[in-house]
Formats: C-alpha cells, structure tokens, sequence
C-alpha cells in the first residue's frame, strides 16, 4: 500500500493513516455519486463518479455520460473537467459505481489515458478493508507509454504543415 500523505476527510478532519489517501479521495466522490447522482443525474446515463486530488490539495469530480455507443467513463471526464479548472497536475483518483457498487477500478482504454498524461498517478482499487492505493504503472504493467514512441521535433510544427495545399 502507498500511502498518499494527509486528506481532507469529508468530515474536515484531517486524516493521515494508511487508509487516508482512500478515506479522503472516496468521500468526494460517495458525496458525489449519491446527492448529485439521484437529484441531478436521472436515469442511467450517469452510472459511474471519478474524484481526484489534484496537487495542492484540491479535488475535482465528475460523472460519466452512459450511452450505448460508448459515452466517456467518469475518469476521462475528470480530465476534462479538471483541465477546465487549470488543474493539471493530479496526485491520485478513484471512481465509484452507483447502486452501491463502491469503488471501481479503472477500465482498460482509462488506464491507458491515465497512464499516459499522469505517469505517476495514484489509483484507489479494492474493497472494503481490501481498499489500496497503487500507482497507475501497477494496473498497466508492460505498458505502451505514448510519449516514449513521438519523435522530439523540438517545435511543434502546426497540422497540416509540410502538407500541399489543395487548390
């Protein structure tokens, strides 16, 4: 287990045991997957929460958008949302199902993306008294790590530079 340090508890009481980082990133998103869930989010198209500490203490939250063609999961749409805020550098996040199915670990295409725009991010997984936290490389091991495989350029070149116009 990784302990992430002090989290604000939902409480206001700060937390620092080994269940901290869990206890502290869980209850935003229980708080979130619950009120905001049943009042706001109708129907089934809001099945999932993400919360997420962003480096500085702050967290951000977000839901996913169910639909069957593939909607964004709710740890895609935390990015998003925490990049609308200027949060960009996150610590570690959890999502939650609802109908009290706890915590869910991430899918695979979010592992992927997490992996790849936060290298070192913590993830909440477990159950219970099995809740951990571990870093994103644990969950996606022998990973393709995108920014491994783009050529340093130096500058980046605007798209369709280099290209021949179409007249």
């Amino acid at each position: 287990m990784h302990e992430q340090g002090p989290f604000l508890k939902a409480s206001g009481r700060r937390s620092t045991g080994p269940h901290a980082a869990t206890e502290g990133a869980t209850a935003p998103a229980k708080k979130q997957r619950k009120p905001h869930a049943i009042t706001r989010c109708r129907g089934d198209n809001h099945t999932m929460a993400a919360a997420a500490r962003v480096q500085g203490g702050r967290n951000v939250t977000a839901v996913n958008a169910y639909h069957f063609t593939g909607g964004p999961c709710a740890e895609l749409v935390l990015l998003g949302t925490a990049a609308a805020q200027g949060a960009y550098e996150l610590d570690t996040i959890v999502a939650v199902g609802d109908r009290d199915r706890g915590v869910v670990p991430p899918c695979g295409r979010c592992r992927q993306v997490l992996l790849d725009y936060f290298p070192s991010l913590q993830v909440i997984v477990g159950a219970g008294e099995r809740l951990r936290t571990v870093s994103i490389t644990d969950l996606l091991p022998e990973s393709y790590v995108w920014a491994d495989h783009q050529l340093d350029t130096g500058e980046a070149e605007p798209l369709g530079a280099g290209r021949p116009r179409e007249t």
